[in-house]
């Protein structure tokens, strides 16, 4: 993910959201420890998922469960420096997609954070994503 020049880029993301940092994501040297830095790529995914829910009523509420989630840190986070989130769905499968998401402040990338998504199923750990789903994920590529 760190070897995209496109992730380095807010405007290459499709969805942005801005976080405030909070002083307890300090770690002793000063800087966002990683914890909070996961805890800020997790609340850009749980606000995506709302959103995507509400504005595409038609997908229902499917269930997602994280798979696989990695974070690259390229730079150290400040505090109280507002954090702002990119999200970009990267590729979609037949029953999970892959997310990227870019922390950034002043304008500067200070992680990445690729994230599996699987689609669950009522009865069952995996299901295939529907074609509503789909189509509302496709329209939130990473772009350059």
């Amino acid at each position: 993910m760190r070897n995209d020049p496109r992730r380095r880029d807010l405007a290459n993301y499709a969805w942005t959201l801005e976080v405030p940092t909070r002083f307890e994501d300090m770690d002793p040297n000063r800087h966002l420890n990683n914890v909070a830095v996961m805890r800020l790529f997790e609340e850009t995914r749980v606000r995506f998922n709302w959103k995507l829910r509400a504005s595409h009523p038609d997908i229902g509420h499917p269930h997602f469960l994280v798979g696989h989630a990695s974070v690259d840190y390229l730079a150290e986070g400040e505090y109280p420096t507002l954090a702002t989130m990119g999200y970009a769905v990267l590729s979609i499968g037949t029953s999970s997609f892959r997310v990227g998401k870019g922390l950034f402040q002043k304008g500067k990338c200070v992680a990445l954070c690729d994230t599996v998504m699987v689609h669950r199923g009522e009865t069952t750990p995996t299901a295939p994503i529907p074609p509503a789903l789909r189509s509302a994920l496709e329209a939130f590529p990473l772009k350059g």
